[in-house]
C-alpha cells in the first residue's frame, strides 16, 4: 500500500512540473502563447539577471545612518547624522586608473580627432595640476598620466565634467563589447564622427554599425535588431550618489552577526574597524597602515627602509587592504567626484515634509528627446549622440511628483526658497559646487571618514582628486541568486587582500 501511494504521488508531482512548464509558456493573465509567430510573436525571455559588468562590485543596499561619524573638528556642521535608504547598486572596486582613462583619450583622438580637434582637447586631463611654487614636480607633469610606471595609479587632473564624459563612453564601450560577445556585431576599430556606437542612438535605430547576424523576430520570422527588452545591455555608468558612496565605503555589511541578523553590531568611523589607520591584529601585518594619507606634517610616507603607507603621490588602485565590500582605497589616496551638487547640509532642514530618505540626492536635471513638429526624433549629433532637452517646464508644472525640470538649487535660490545664495559675494558655492569624498595622499586622517565632505568646482581639477563609476542594479536586490553574474570570459582569481 506504501509503495503504490508514494507511485501516486510521484505521478501527481510529475504532472504539476509539466503542467507548470506548459503554464510558463503562456500569459497567466490572457492565456495566449508566448514567443510563438502564430500567435502574434510576443516574446518573453528566460532572463537570468542582470550581469556584472568589468570592474564593478554589486554592494547591497540597506538602511545606514549617513553623516558625521566622529567630531567635528571644523565645526562646519555640514554632514548632520540621518537615517536614509540606499537601493542595490554597482560600484567600481578600484578608482579609475590612468590606463583606463588613456583608453578614452585614444579611442576620442581616433573617432574625433581629425574632424573635431577640441573634442580631444576637452577630455585631456590638466597634468598642470601638479606644478607647485615651492616643491618640485615638473617630472609629474610629463610622466604621472602617459608614462606605462603610472598605469595601475589613480588617474587625478580630470574635473567633474570629464568623468561624466568617460562614464558615457565606457557604457557605450561595454554594451558594444557585449553585442560583439553575442556574436551580434563585428569589431569596429574604424568608427568616425557620428558613425561610432551609442546605445541610445542604436535603439532608436540612428546607428546600425558592422553587423554579423541580428537576433531571431518572433513575429516575422526573419531577424531583428537588439531592443531593451532583450537584456543584453547594462545600464549606464555614471557617477556614484553622495549617499551611495558613503554607504559603499563604510562597508556595515561586515558589522553584522550573521546574514540572518538584522542588527549592526556597531558604526564605524572609517571603512575598517577601530579609530586608527593601522592594522591591529596580532599576526605578520600588525601595524601596517590602511590607507594613503598625509600623517603628519611633513610625513607622506615615513622613513626609509621602514615606509608607513609607501607612498608619497598617489599609491595604485588595489593598494592596501579593501573594505567588506571589496572595494579598495574608499578612504585616502586620492578623493573621489560624486554626482551630488554640494551644499553646507545634506538636509533641507531637519523635518522637511519634501526631503527623500530613499536615494537621497542633490542634483537633478530632467531630460526628454527633442522632436520635430511631426513628433519625430531629431537626427543624432555629430558626437552620434540623440539630442535632448530639458523637460517643458509647463508640462512639468502640471505634474504632481516634481513642478520643475532643474533642481540644483531647489529652496536656495529658487522661487521657493529659504535661502539665497550670493556667489563670491558671501559664499563659495554655486550650482557648479560638486561633492568631493575620500580624503586623499595630500589630506590628514580626520578627511579619511566616509561621512567628511568637501566640494569643489566641476570644472576644476586637482593633483588628489580622481573618481569611480557606478551603476544601478536592475531586479533583485540580492544579486542574480544572491550571487550576481559576470558575463565577460575571464578568469577571476580570488581577491587577496594586499598592502602597498
Amino acid at each position: 500500500m506504501g509503495k503504490y501511494t508514494n507511485f501516486l504521488f510521484f505521478i501527481l508531482a510529475l504532472g504539476l512540473t509539466v503542467t507548470s512548464c506548459k503554464q510558463s509558456d503562456r500569459s497567466a493573465t490572457t492565456g495566449w502563447k508566448y514567443n510563438d509567430q502564430k500567435w502574434g510573436g510576443f516574446e518573453k525571455l528566460d532572463y537570468k539577471g542582470q550581469i556584472t559588468a568589468p570592474n564593478l562590485v554589486l554592494v547591497e543596499g540597506g538602511t545606514f545612518t549617513m553623516g558625521m561619524t566622529h567630531e567635528d573638528v571644523t565645526y562646519e556642521w555640514n554632514n548632520v547624522a540621518r537615517r536614509v535608504t540606499v537601493p542595490t547598486f554597482y560600484i567600481d572596486e578600484t578608482e579609475i586608473a590612468n590606463i583606463d582613462y588613456r583608453h578614452f583619450v585614444h579611442w576620442t583622438a581616433n573617432t574625433f580627432g581629425e574632424s573635431y580637434p577640441e573634442r580631444y582637447r576637452d577630455v585631456l586631463p590638466d597634468t598642470l595640476v601638479w606644478r607647485e611654487e615651492l616643491a618640485y614636480n615638473e617630472p609629474l607633469i610629463e610622466t604621472y598620466f602617459r608614462h606605462p610606471s603610472f598605469d595601475d595609479y589613480p588617474v587625478v587632473g580630470v574635473n567633474w565634467k570629464q568623468a561624466n564624459e568617460y562614464c558615457k563612453w565606457r557604457t557605450d564601450r561595454v554594451n558594444e563589447m557585449l553585442m560583439i560577445e553575442k556574436g551580434i556585431l563585428n569589431p569596429n576599430p574604424e568608427q568616425k564622427d557620428a558613425d561610432n556606437f551609442n546605445t541610445k542612438s542604436y535603439l532608436v535605430g540612428q546607428y546600425e554599425g558592422n553587423v554579423k547576424k541580428n537576433l531571431k523576430d518572433q513575429v516575422s520570422g526573419g531577424e531583428r535588431k537588439v531592443k531593451m527588452e532583450d537584456g543584453i545591455f547594462v545600464p549606464d555608468y555614471r557617477l556614484p550618489t553622495e549617499a551611495e558612496w558613503e554607504y559603499a565605503a563604510l562597508g556595515l555589511i561586515g558589522k553584522k552577526l550573521s546574514k540572518q541578523d538584522e542588527l549592526i553590531t556597531d558604526r564605524r568611523i572609517y571603512p575598517w574597524d577601530n579609530n586608527t589607520a593601522r592594522y591591529k591584529r596580532h599576526d605578520r601585518h600588525q601595524g601596517k597602515m590602511l590607507a594613503n594619507f598625509k600623517r603628519s606634517k611633513g610625513d607622506y610616507m615615513g622613513l626609509a627602509g621602514k615606509l608607513n603607507d609607501n607612498s608619497p603621490y598617489p599609491a595604485p588602485v588595489r593598494s592596501y587592504w579593501p573594505n567588506d565590500y571589496g572595494l579598495y582605497n574608499m578612504a585616502g589616496n586620492v578623493n573621489e567626484w560624486v554626482g551630488d551638487i554640494y551644499r553646507p547640509t545634506t538636509s533641507l532642514t531637519l523635518r522637511d515634509p519634501d526631503e527623500h530618505d530613499l536615494s537621497p540626492y542633490r542634483g537633478n536635471r530632467f531630460y526628454e528627446l527633442e522632436r520635430d513638429e511631426e513628433g519625430n526624433l531629431l537626427e543624432k549629433d555629430s558626437l552620434g549622440r540623440l539630442n535632448t532637452k530639458l523637460v517643458d517646464s509647463l508640462a512639468s508644472a502640471q505634474r504632481d511628483n516634481y513642478h520643475r525640470a532643474e533642481l540644483l538649487d531647489y529652496r536656495d535660490g529658487d522661487e521657493d526658497s529659504y535661502s539665497v545664495y550670493e556667489y563670491a559675494n558671501t559664499t563659495l558655492i554655486n550650482n557648479r559646487s560638486r561633492v568631493i569624498k575620500g580624503g586623499s595622499w595630500a589630506d590628514r586622517l580626520f578627511w579619511l571618514a566616509p561621512g567628511a565632505r568637501r566640494f569643489k568646482d566641476e570644472e576644476k581639477s586637482d593633483k588628489t582628486i580622481g573618481f569611480r563609476c557606478a551603476m544601478d542594479r536592475l531586479g533583485s536586490p540580492v544579486g542574480n541568486d544572491g550571487k550576481g553574474g559576470n558575463y565577460f570570459k575571464q578568469t577571476k582569481t580570488k581577491k587577496k587582500r594586499r598592502y602597498k
